[in-house]
């Protein structure tokens, strides 16, 4: 397929477009910067930026798939909404925060107690912009979040899949950059979450 990536050169972002590398997708890898794009086959790296929507749409344009994976508490969610739609791409997948998953029926996890001080405008950011996704009845947009602990580490292919709970084990509740990235592009290839959020962990 023929993907947009913005933020492409991010955490999230540079292991989702080296797993769409590897799976032989077409990829325009959007960054404001173009230097810090991995140069993988495939590629194309473009510079963009969401505060430029009207460029942003004419990137965006004759795709297959727009994904971001952006900083939610620096980002008009209207506005980079609009501009999914803007460009007539239908689907839209968006790497998402783990703030608004409940850790018990109508308790979320940004709400409890001991939820860190420094995360919590970025995950009220995040839980905004799914509001905002869940209302945007013309897209086939999904929003994928990763579990407490998102971070660097290995590919194993060995993980879960939820929908609006948090999932965790024994060690806590965690996923790595590299396996969230599977599971997003095995959502690209086999849309399984249209207009539904969902959630993956270990």
């Amino acid at each position: 397929m023929k993907i947009a990536l913005i933020g492409a050169s991010g955490n999230a972002g540079a292991r989702i477009l080296k797993e769409l590398s590897d799976r032989g997708h077409a990829v325009t890898a959007i960054a404001r910067g173009t230097d810090r794009i991995a140069p993988l086959p495939g590629v194309t790296p473009t510079a963009g930026d969401v505060n430029a929507p009207e460029a942003l749409a004419d990137t965006l344009r004759g795709h297959d798939v727009v994904v971001s994976s952006v900083h939610f508490s620096v980002t008009d969610a209207a506005q980079l909404i609009d501009t999914v739609r803007a460009s007539g791409v239908l689907r839209y997948l968006v790497v998402g925060g783990a703030g608004s998953l409940e850790v018990a029926p109508g308790q979320r996890l940004i709400d409890q107690p001991g939820f860190p001080e420094e995360y919590k405008t970025e995950a009220s950011a995040g839980a905004a912009f799914l509001d905002r996704l869940r209302e945007a009845h013309d897209l086939e947009w999904t929003f994928l979040s990763p579990s407490a602990m998102f971070v660097s580490g290995e590919r194993t292919g060995q993980f879960r899949l939820g929908t609006d709970t948090l999932l965790s084990n024994e060690q806590g509740s965690s996923i790595s950059f590299e396996d969230y990235a599977i599971a997003l592009v095995d959502e690209i290839e086999q849309p399984r979450h249209v207009r539904q959020r969902f959630t993956v962990g270990y």
